[in-house]
């Protein structure tokens, strides 16, 4: 499904007047459901979370403190909904058995760095990692589910969309007002340039750590190339913009609804439009994941990293974190 125009910002008409009686609703169930107790597992717990339905940047965040934390030394394991997937898990990641189908596309993304488990319980799911051997679990998203308690919840907002137009769903993207979610978060994690006033709706006690996402080195040779891209993310825009960013000519360009499940039909229609427009069929490494694997071949990636303006702010957090990884027996 695509989000509503006007969720995006702005007065949207009179749709978030009339919806308001059950967001009210909404906003009432997802405040109940948080304050039930959580299980406090013997491993440090890390939730890369947000208030607002869709992507903002969450699994970018997740892999970048998986990564930071195996530095450390620390055996990390992601733990996802599998939002997507039809399988509700506990289960663990098989990037040879599963497809984006079975488990969605984070979760194929996040096993493709370190052990991954999909639950729908995520008390089952972190309790499944634990006697799987994490000596630290990196939720990608989940603030709002109270299963596991959490040591450091990080609120992650993507600067151009912000929070929309600051109502609950399904009357805006919200989830549960901000002030609710960030009292429960540890820091921020504003992603790119806050053109939406972020900061301002933020909790002046609550620290704001701030990054960008950078492409991948396969950028260097999309300059000048014409390229017809595609995508099914929350944000398509910004994608195409990173295209433009790193000189490639976007010669064509095809959004989809977030988490679009591509099939054969749908490529063969993309790459006869690659073909006429003499481009290169060009996508996200969360789109590639949902692709068939027939046509994987003949179309090419933009991968993306998180790159921290002040690297140090998001290390402070860890630290306590890493003297709290029990020691193997």
């Amino acid at each position: 499904m695509r989000a509503p125009d006007f969720w995006s910002g702005g007065s949207g008409g009179i749709a978030p007047l009339l919806l308001s009686p059950f967001a009210a609703l909404y906003a009432a169930a997802t405040a109940r459901r948080v304050a039930r107790p959580g299980w406090q597992a013997p491993v440090p717990v890390i939730c890369c979370g947000n208030a607002t339905a869709g992507g903002a940047g969450k699994t970018t965040v997740s892999l970048d403190i998986g990564q930071r934390l195996s530095n450390r030394g620390v055996s990390t394991h992601f733990l996802t909904r599998g939002y997507g997937g039809t399988l509700k898990g506990p289960v663990l990641v098989d990037l040879d058995k599963h497809n984006s189908k079975a488990v969605g596309d984070e979760a194929l993304l996040l096993a493709s760095s370190r052990p991954t488990w999909v639950a729908g319980n995520r008390e089952a799911g972190g309790r499944a990692a634990v006697a799987g051997g994490a000596q630290a679990i990196v939720m990608d998203d989940g603030l709002q589910n109270p299963g596991l308690v959490k040591d450091l919840s990080l609120l992650v907002v993507d600067g151009n969309f912000g929070f929309g137009n600051g109502r609950i769903i399904p009357a805006g993207p919200l989830r549960e007002p901000v002030a609710a979610a960030a009292a429960r978060c540890q820091a921020a994690v504003l992603i790119g340039e806050d053109e939406s006033g972020v900061a301002e709706q933020l909790p002046p006690h609550l620290p704001v750590l701030r990054a960008r996402l950078v492409p991948g080195p396969e950028a260097e040779l999309l300059a000048g190339q014409p390229v017809f891209a595609f995508c099914g993310i929350a944000n398509p825009r910004k994608f195409f913009n990173s295209l433009q960013e790193v000189g490639a000519v976007v010669a064509g360009r095809m959004p989809y609804a977030d988490h679009y499940p591509f099939d054969a039909g749908d490529l063969r229609e993309l790459l006869a439009e690659a073909e006429r427009l003499r481009a290169v069929p060009i996508t996200t490494a969360k789109d590639f994941v949902r692709i068939p694997p027939a046509f994987r071949s003949r179309v090419k990636v933009l991968t993306i990293r998180l790159k921290w303006d002040e690297p140090l702010g998001i290390e402070r957090l860890l630290d306590p974190l890493a003297q709290r990884v029990p020691v193997p027996a």
